[in-house]
């Protein structure tokens, strides 16, 4: 795994945004755009151009989406009351066709239609004695990365590196995990946004030996908890669209299917679609 990324604030008198330059996956991100819409796409623009980037994604706000469609972007999925309670648009531009054109579309369009398909809710049932589950911390750090490098050959974030776990630690990810025979074997993290109060379920992973008991469900539903309990209700994940498992996982624990992100990032050996998935935790 291998990650080459920076978070930039550009503001002038007109405008702000908030960028996120991610040279490994070879896509700019704009996390936040206030002020003058039109100056501030421009300056993201010429910022992607600059950077030689493949796709530009900006988190849009409904006030924002006439502006964004009239500048040639495409929206492709949404997050429900992402914005301390309203909507956010992934809109997005693409500079080359092939970043644009994906292959495994209509498979994953299958996918999502068989996923939908699954009875709803997840009954939760008990892992065998051998797994303990456990609130991961900075001690955990090593065997959590042990886990990710095994699982994950490339993978959007380093999470090979126990620095960078600790980091996350410290910037308010919540870690949990099961351990069988002192190793983690399973996990999944919580990346809080504390000012927009949400929520992203991310960095599952569990070893194919060990994927039979449901033990992915049951981490999320923990993660859950904690997040309500933090008064967090806006919780969203973003799976890989070719995973019948993690998607089904979603819905079946009441998440929302809200769209397909193409091309977004590097997982395993390849760019892979990634889809969106919402859930309300204040009436779950």
């Amino acid at each position: 795994m291998e990650c080459m990324a920076a978070v930039q604030l550009i503001k002038n008198e007109n405008f702000t945004i908030n960028v996120y330059l991610d040279d490994f996956n070879k896509r700019i991100r704009v996390d936040d755009l206030n002020g003058d819409v039109s100056q501030a796409i421009k300056k993201a623009e010429e910022l992607a151009i600059s950077k030689k980037a493949e796709k530009l994604i900006i988190k849009g706000r409904i006030e924002q989406l006439p502006m964004l469609f009239n500048n040639g972007y495409t929206c492709e999925a949404i997050i429900d009351r992402y914005f301390l309670g309203s909507q956010m648009y992934f809109f997005c531009k693409y500079y080359t066709d092939e970043r644009r054109t994906s292959s495994k579309w209509k498979n994953e369009d299958d996918i999502i239609e068989n996923v939908i398909k699954l009875e709803q809710p997840f009954k939760n049932t008990e892992p065998p004695q051998e797994y303990t589950l456990k609130k991961l911390t900075p001690e955990d750090a090593n065997n959590l990365a042990s886990l990710y490098k095994e699982v994950f050959q490339i993978y959007p974030t380093p999470l090979n590196d126990p620095n960078y776990i600790i980091d996350t630690m410290t910037d308010g990810t919540i870690y949990y995990g099961f351990l069988c025979d002192d190793k983690i074997v399973s996990a999944a993290s919580a990346e809080v946004n504390s000012f927009y109060s949400n929520a992203e379920l991310t960095d599952c992973a569990t070893l194919p030996q060990h994927r039979k008991h449901g033990l992915m469900k049951i981490l999320l539903e923990k993660l859950e908890l904690e997040l309500k309990s933090n008064g967090v209700y806006c919780a969203y994940s973003i799976a890989r669209a070719l995973s019948f498992g993690m998607n089904a996982a979603l819905h079946q624990l009441g998440y929302q299917y809200r769209g397909r992100l193409a091309n977004n990032c590097y997982i395993y050996d390849k760019l892979e679609d990634m889809n969106v998935w919402v859930k309300d935790l204040s009436v779950s």
